[in-house]
């Protein structure tokens, strides 16, 4: 199930691509980034080229589609990224006998649950960036029944790029407080946690020790984007109760975001896996690299 070569994985650019490669670097295997500018992933011809030139063992697609509001209004674009491309990908793959490892979202989900949704649960995406997320996948586990991996994940912070957590460091020391959305419940994940997942999956998968599917990779446990900030000032040695709870109604968005972004881990045993941990030990961790990066 393997190709003649290292690893490669796209969206380079990216802050969890970034972090990828930091842990193939420091498993001491051998791989390659491609950026947008290298590697347009909707172009079926340049899709074949660049693997054919790399014969990866294992390609990580990190490319994608992720400005949530604008996909409402520019569907057909996002849908050529995040459904098309990984169809391309999933094809050359075939071709070549490698393992494709493409990274998804919650937003496939409603979000409307009220316990964590399952890796097999059916999905039901309210908004359009969900409905291309969701075409990818399809296209992935289609063409890749047996090499084929899709990981889901949300609420992603890391040092490598703008999200949240960095944004709210930011905030602290210029609002005095802040109000945040309470009505949200989601798992903050950082980017090196998710890191790790991928590249022991896709080790699991050249083994065979891996079956292929559906994949959740996020924290364990819940919070909502208030409980989060809470959390982030007290890391910070700020007085918590300068982040005051509000609902999503007071931040209307063009998309529209779910309220229950939970997800299960169940099929990480069957890789043999243990899921990432708690959201708030790995915030923990995270935050000393995350504050360093600067602002989001």
């Amino acid at each position: 199930m393997s190709g003649i070569g290292g690893w490669l994985v796209t969206g380079a650019g990216g802050m969890l691509a970034q972090d990828v490669l930091a842990r193939l670097a420091t498993a001491g295997i051998p791989a390659a980034g491609v950026t947008r500018a290298d590697l347009d992933i909707t172009d079926p011809a340049a899709v074949r080229a660049v693997l054919a030139e790399h014969r990866p063992a294992v390609v990580v697609n990190c490319a994608a589609w992720t400005a949530v509001d604008d996909a409402e209004t520019r569907e057909d674009e996002a849908l050529r990224i995040n459904g098309d491309g990984p169809r391309h990908l999933a094809e050359s793959c075939r071709e070549l006998n490698t393992v494709l490892l493409h990274v998804s979202t919650d937003y496939v989900f409603p979000g409307d649950a009220d316990k964590p949704y399952a890796e097999d649960a059916p999905t039901g995406p309210r908004g359009a960036y969900g409905r291309t997320k969701l075409a990818g996948e399809q296209a992935v586990l289609t063409a890749l029944p047996d090499s084929g991996f899709v990981v889901r994940t949300a609420w992603l912070y890391g040092a490598g790029g703008g999200n949240f957590v960095r944004t709210m460091i930011k905030l602290e020391s210029v609002k005095e407080t802040l109000d945040v959305v309470d009505d949200q419940r989601g798992q903050p994940t950082w980017t090196v946690d998710l890191a790790d997942r991928l590249v022991r999956l896709g080790q699991g998968a050249l083994a065979g020790t891996a079956p292929a599917g559906v994949y959740h990779g996020t924290s364990s446990g819940e919070t909502t984007w208030f409980g989060l900030t809470q959390e982030i000032f007290r890391l910070l040695g700020a007085d918590p109760a300068r982040v005051r709870p509000t609902t999503s109604e007071a931040f209307v968005r063009p998309a529209p975001r779910p309220a229950y972004s939970v997800l299960g881990h169940e099929r990480w045993a069957a890789a043999g896996i243990e899921a990432i941990g708690d959201w708030r030990e790995a915030l923990g961790r995270a935050f000393t690299a995350v504050r360093g990066a600067g602002p989001g």
